[in-house]
């Protein structure tokens, strides 16, 4: 398959930097070409690797601004297309890529950033995970690093003496964000499931999506308003201020993005996580 997607259907007024974020979520991108076409634009993603653009696929129908965007391969392939990764390269390094995730966990990002999947779209990822025994894989890999780095220990203690790389040190994005501070309570008990269980309902995804909300929150001292990014753009938070863009530059920033001062339409931050929402079905979902 084609590591090259072709994206339609985009606002007129989404930005380059906004594509850039949304597809990031998916794994490294190494050309962005966006064209105009009318009253829309249309974008060529080239990812590093093939498995990002078979997660890319996944994304058909789904909102990005104020539009519902059509992604498609240049092979033709579809997401059910998928093989799983092998190679020493992709399982040896100590860096967790996106393309080494679960697809549900990278769904669960899209939702922890604000962005709206649909129930179909969540379903397809988690049953490609299942399918391909991505959950066990990835398992081995997070308990690896476990006993290399002692992160369940460093998120027990919150001890900042183990020497987890420099990119691995963020809640959010590091191995902290797949650690509970106590595996034995109810809620690190359902961490575990998430990462260990190859069959996820609909709702695991919503609940891990509200989980890494509240990291990316606690990252920020515990404001949803500094961890959306607002505060570079508007200042420090005013009193009462507690609502926050679900996506876009003016959102939580997608992996290995920087934040921009323009925005896209707000959406409300949903209890139990910032700009959380539970996805809604979109009709005629699928990938091509």
């Amino acid at each position: 398959m084609s590591s090259t997607v072709q994206v339609k259907n985009i606002a007129g007024q989404t930005q380059e930097k906004e594509i850039r974020d949304f597809f990031s979520f998916c794994g490294k991108i190494t050309s962005l070409e966006v064209q105009e076409e009318g009253e829309t634009k249309s974008a060529t993603v080239t990812f590093e690797k093939d498995t990002a653009a078979k997660t890319a696929l996944l994304l058909n129908q789904t909102q990005l601004g104020s539009s519902h965007i059509t992604v498609t391969s240049n092979s033709g392939a579809s997401a059910e297309d998928d093989s799983p990764i092998t190679s020493d390269k992709d399982r040896d390094s100590d860096e967790i890529t996106q393309e080494e995730k679960p697809r549900s966990r990278i769904i669960a990002e899209y939702l922890a950033h604000g962005y709206v999947v649909g129930d179909a779209a969540i379903q397809q990822a988690i049953s490609l995970d299942h399918q391909h025994g991505v959950s066990t894989r990835f398992f081995n890999k997070l308990t690896q690093l476990d006993t290399k780095y002692h992160a369940t220990d460093r998120a027990k203690t919150a001890d900042q003496s183990y020497g987890i790389s420099a990119r691995a040190t963020t809640l959010f994005s590091g191995l902290n964000s797949y650690f509970e501070k106590a595996t034995n309570t109810p809620t690190g008990k359902k961490l575990v499931d998430f990462y260990t269980q190859g069959q996820k309902q609909l709702q695991d995804v919503h609940t891990e999506a509200r989980r890494l909300a509240e990291l990316k929150k606690e990252e920020h001292g515990g404001s949803a308003y500094k961890a959306s990014g607002l505060e570079r753009v508007f200042g420090a938070e005013k009193s009462g201020q507690t609502e926050a863009p679900s996506s876009g530059p003016g959102a939580p920033a997608a992996p290995g993005a920087n934040t921009t001062t323009e925005t896209t339409q707000p959406t409300r931050a949903a209890e139990g996580g910032l700009g959380v929402q539970e996805s809604t079905p979109i009709q005629s979902e699928k990938t091509a």
